[in-house]
């Protein structure tokens, strides 16, 4: 503890992109479970000035904690890496790789790994027709958080009703019924499996995941262990597939008819939400790990590296 506290960490949180709010809250948890922990810990909102309060705060360590564009692409993994300063969670390649779904899907395929039917289709195509036969999933290729997402199921009377703000591309892929499930994995350990169910009774959409009351989630998941063999399984794989490293969260969709051929891997999240009750802490403390000794342990992954 004592050498903690000669270690200077600088959070980030906030930036630019639509999970802006999340972040905040992500990295003001992991501010102060830091400083639980016995860090000196300064918090900068990532703005146009990052560079000069890096180095203002000269900090031994970054701690990670921004969601979304810029934050969880790569792209302040590369600036982070011309500073010279250590951080947490992926690098550089991993972060922009798993932020680019059409990418993260060709490295997934090609590791043997299974992933739902899917393309890129302009804004335009997708409004005028159905893209792919029902039902289907319209989505950003590089947001996460279910941002700008659309179901467009069995029934459908035309094609999804795209928001004025929608990309110019988007991925459509064949939608995948069935549970929600997600992994977390901690270097190279499968934490656990959570079930999650929204309350509405519908998806994990962002109010799901982000609004009080909006999911419940059973850890572990009441699921045959076959499928959590399965599950733990590929998540590592994922994780190794993309090259990342710290902490890292893959989700799944299963489809309980079809056995373990209807269980999907849809993303693997570099940048996990990180409050205690979000899903990956969560499964750290089902596994025995506070959220300060997680928060420690990703400080002290990222110190390896000088």
């Amino acid at each position: 503890m004592s050498g903690r506290a000669s270690t200077r960490v600088a959070v980030l949180l906030g930036g630019r992109s639509a999970e802006r709010e999340v972040s905040l809250v992500s990295g003001a948890e992991c501010a102060a479970a830091l400083r639980t922990a016995g860090y000196s810990v300064i918090e900068i909102d990532a703005g146009p000035d990052l560079v000069q309060r890096l180095a203002d705060a000269s900090p031994d360590v970054v701690f990670n904690a921004l969601h979304g564009r810029w934050g969880e692409d790569g792209c302040v993994q590369g600036l982070l890496e011309w500073l010279g300063l250590p951080y947490t969670h992926s690098g550089v390649l991993a972060s922009a790789v798993a932020m680019d779904k059409v990418k993260a899907k060709e490295v997934f395929a090609a590791a043997g790994l299974p992933v739902a039917e899917g393309r890129l289709v302009p804004k335009a195509e997708a409004a005028a027709g159905h893209p792919l036969p029902l039902p289907y999933v319209l989505k950003p290729y590089n947001e996460g958080s279910s941002v700008g997402v659309y179901i467009v199921l069995e029934g459908a009377n035309g094609p999804a009703r795209l928001a004025p703000d929608a990309p110019d591309l988007l991925l459509a892929e064949t939608f995948v019924p069935g549970r929600e499930m997600t992994v977390a994995v901690m270097g190279d350990r499968a934490l656990a499996v959570t079930d999650i169910m929204a309350a509405s009774g519908g998806w994990y959409d962002y109010n799901a995941k982000y609004a009080a009351g909006g999911s419940s989630h059973v850890i572990p998941a009441q699921i045959p262990q076959e499928i959590e063999d399965a599950c733990r399984d590929i998540a590592v794989r994922a994780h190794r597939a993309l090259g990342c490293r710290g902490l890292s969260r893959s989700d799944f969709r299963w489809d309980e008819s079809k056995g373990l051929s209807g269980l999907i891997l849809l993303e693997v999240n570099t940048q996990p939400g990180m409050t205690p009750t979000s899903l990956a802490p969560e499964q750290a403390a089902h596994a025995g790990i506070s959220f300060p000794d997680l928060c420690a342990w990703l400080v002290e992954d990222a110190s390896c590296l000088r």
